[in-house]
């Protein structure tokens, strides 16, 4: 026996191809009962991401990394939107899963300041006092860079956007906008993003229907197998 057609929210979609054509019956129908898919993956590996430290936009993807994502398959539905951060390691990241995507600057990593492309043991060496100011409160940021809550105000409009949009949308950008994207999204305060494990090429996945949820966290999986960073 035929089963009723549904879409990934679980909403029967009979009614809405039942309105054919009409563009504005249409719209209105999706407003009310279909969800806008959001899927937050994190870049691969670099040498910051395994060592601990504070990301350069410019750093690259490590060999691990780049191997790792050229492995990865992401089941995309087409039409989409596909972004990226415009830091190199996403877009390398975009390149390796040959994904064609387009540039987005609300999704760049936190500007960490003067901590840029230095490791947590040399901050340690070189501004302990500054080092032990930002482990007792990170989200106010390093020195010369930005808080969480700056990130958190254009995550929160970059989202006002998505969530208009028809076609799913893959963002692929990194740990700290993963965080703060779900921690927006969800209400968390943005403190307790910071207990939010990201891993390289770990998904999200967020739905929005009135209201964001999360339907999905988790890391890399091809073939059956979780992928390494």
């Amino acid at each position: 026996m035929a089963r009723p057609c549904r879409n990934y929210t679980g909403f029967f979609l009979g009614p809405w191809l039942a309105l054919g054509r009409n563009r504005a019956q249409r719209q209105r129908f999706r407003e009310a009962h279909l969800a806008t898919r959001l899927t937050l993956l994190c870049h691969a590996a670099t040498t910051t991401t395994r060592v601990g430290g504070f990301a350069d936009p410019a750093e690259p993807l490590d060999g691990g990394g780049l191997r790792t994502a050229r492995a990865y398959r992401i089941p995309l539905p087409s039409p989409r939107h596909i972004a990226t951060s415009p830091a190199l390691a996403p877009r390398q990241t975009a390149e390796a899963l040959g994904l064609d995507a387009d540039i987005d600057t609300a999704l760049s990593d936190i500007d960490h300041g003067q901590w840029a492309g230095r490791s947590l043991a040399e901050i340690h060496a070189l501004d302990p006092d500054g080092i032990a100011a930002w482990i007792a409160d990170p989200a106010a940021g390093a020195p010369g860079g930005e808080t969480m809550a700056a990130v958190g105000i254009r995550i929160a409009e970059w989202l006002t956007v998505q969530a208009r949009r028809e076609a799913p949308v893959l963002a692929i950008t990194h740990p700290m906008v993963v965080r703060t994207t779900i921690a927006v999204a969800l209400g968390i305060p943005l403190d307790g993003a910071l207990r939010i494990d990201v891993a390289p090429l770990s998904m999200a996945v967020l739905s929005f229907n009135r209201v964001w949820r999360l339907q999905a966290l988790g890391p890399a999986v091809a073939d059956g197998r979780i992928l390494p960073g």
